[in-house]
């Protein structure tokens, strides 16, 4: 399994959360933590991000049954 980092824009795109929301919540450690990649840089790791948005899918779905 290949461990792809993404970056903030990618991550918005996937999740459809705002900068400040993903931030909100990687604090309240309701979302993964991003890696430091660079000086400046963080990023995420991309199967973390998707185990992320199954289980919100999981959760819709435990709620609708």
């Amino acid at each position: 399994m290949a461990n792809t980092i993404l970056r903030l824009p990618d991550v918005k795109q996937k999740t459809g959360q705002s900068r400040s929301t993903i931030y909100d919540k990687v604090q309240r450690g309701e979302f993964p933590a991003p890696v430091k990649i660079g000086e400046r840089a963080v990023g995420w790791v991309e199967a973390e991000v998707d185990a992320w948005v199954r289980d919100r899918i999981k959760a819709r779905d435990r709620v609708a049954s």
